[in-house]
Parts: structure tokens; C-alpha cells; sequence
């Protein structure tokens, strides 16, 4: 086992908000219930896309989840790049922490066949040396620390260095389930107050921030 640096997909690697917005609102529209701005999307997505489409619903139609989970489906398998693009600078931090010879992985609640995709068509340069792993119904979705275990290979070698690089509670939590350091990041859905709440190692205001908290903890022995 090498150090690892594990990242989130939605709201870290990628800002895939309004997507995932449109597809919702487009089943909702469909059910005729009421459709959501975008920023209120914010605090919905991360526990997965079935957890999504419950939080969109009307407190008094949640057992429409799975039809409006089937409808958002649908949709986003056609549409998941129509605004989809990946934040500025988050392809060379993932070049530099590969040529700087750490293991690279994706660890996200989006379904793995879309996770895969999304990055592929983001971020082709890299696809082929980063193992993405998403959703499916053989693992527990995040904060479960099975996604990290199966990345790893089994849990975490205490002589190596793992991070969890991610924009919300759900990965500061699963990096503490998984004992292993987290990396909250600022440009993404979350606030800085959920993840100083939610008590991450360390907090990246840019991408580029997480190439040097990551080498401070690695090469200065440093972890606050």
C-alpha cells in the first residue's frame, strides 16, 4: 500500500449541481410537485441518488421516491454533462500527486457506471490511472467505510498516509469511519462551518491548497 489520496466526485472534482438539479426538478415537474432552485440542491445531494430524490420530495409524497428516482434516472443518463464541468485546477493536483508517485482514487455515492463516465469525459488525461468507485448495490454508500476498505485493499496501513478529499459531512465522516485523514474543500456544495462542524483534519480553500496540506503531512510529518 502506497500513501493515497482518495477524492470525492460531486462538489469536489466536479461541479455537477445544476445536472443533478435538472434531473430532479424534471421528474418533479412530471409528478406535478414543485420544483427546487439550484442552490437549494446544495444541502440534498451526497447521501446518494435515491437519498436525493426523497429529500425533493414533498414531506407528504415521499413513497414517490422510487418513481421519481426512475424518472431523474432516465434523464440524467442523457443529460449528466449537458452544465457538468470539472473545477479549475483539480486535474493538475491529481497529474501532480500521481508523478509524485501517490496512489489516486475516486470514492463517491453517485451510481459507479455515471461516476466512471463523468470522469472519463472530464478528465480523459487521467482516467485511465485513477480507479473511480461509485454507488452500487454490492457496498454501502458513504459515510460507510466499505468504499475506502475495497480502494485500499483492506483497512489502512498505519506505515502509509490516506487521505479523504471531499466538500461535505458525509466524507469527513467517512474518512473518521475509515481512520484515515480528511481534507475539507471550500469550492464546493458545503459551508466551511459544516466541515469545521463535522471536525475535518485539515480545510483547502482551492485545489491547489490539498497538493500542499498533503505535502506537509507527508514530507513535514505534520498533522494537526
Amino acid at each position: 500500500m502506497k500513501d493515497t489520496v482518495i477524492f470525492d466526485l460531486d462538489g469536489t472534482i466536479a461541479d455537477t449541481l445544476e445536472d443533478l438539479a435538472d434531473a430532479v426538478n424534471q421528474g418533479l415537474k412530471q409528478l406535478g410537485f414543485p420544483e427546487h432552485p439550484v442552490e437549494k440542491y446544495k444541502l440534498m445531494v451526497g447521501n446518494g441518488a435515491q437519498k436525493l430524490c426523497i429529500r425533493a420530495l414533498p414531506e407528504d409524497k415521499k413513497e414517490l421516491a422510487d418513481t421519481l428516482y426512475d424518472l431523474f434516472k432516465s434523464y440524467y443518463d442523457i443529460h449528466y454533462l449537458d452544465k457538468t464541468s470539472a473545477y479549475k485546477g483539480i486535474d493538475k493536483v491529481i497529474r501532480d500527486l500521481i508523478d509524485d508517485d501517490f496512489t489516486v482514487a475516486v470514492a463517491t455515492n453517485k451510481p459507479q457506471d455515471v461516476a466512471r463516465k463523468v470522469f472519463a469525459s472530464l478528465l480523459p488525461d487521467l482516467a485511465g490511472e485513477v480507479r473511480v468507485l461509485g454507488g452500487c448495490a454490492e457496498r454501502a454508500k458513504k459515510p460507510d467505510p466499505a468504499i475506502i476498505y475495497e480502494i485500499l485493499g483492506g483497512a489502512p496501513d498505519k506505515e502509509c498516509r490516506i487521505f479523504m478529499v471531499g466538500d461535505s459531512n458525509v466524507d469527513i465522516r467517512t474518512a473518521k469511519s475509515a481512520g484515515i485523514i480528511s481534507v475539507g474543500c471550500l469550492w464546493g456544495f458545503r459551508s466551511r462551518q459544516e466541515l469545521e462542524n463535522e471536525g475535518a483534519d485539515f480545510i483547502a480553500e482551492a485545489p491547489e491548497d490539498v497538493e500542499d496540506i498533503i505535502n506537509m503531512v507527508v514530507y513535514g510529518g505534520f498533522l494537526g
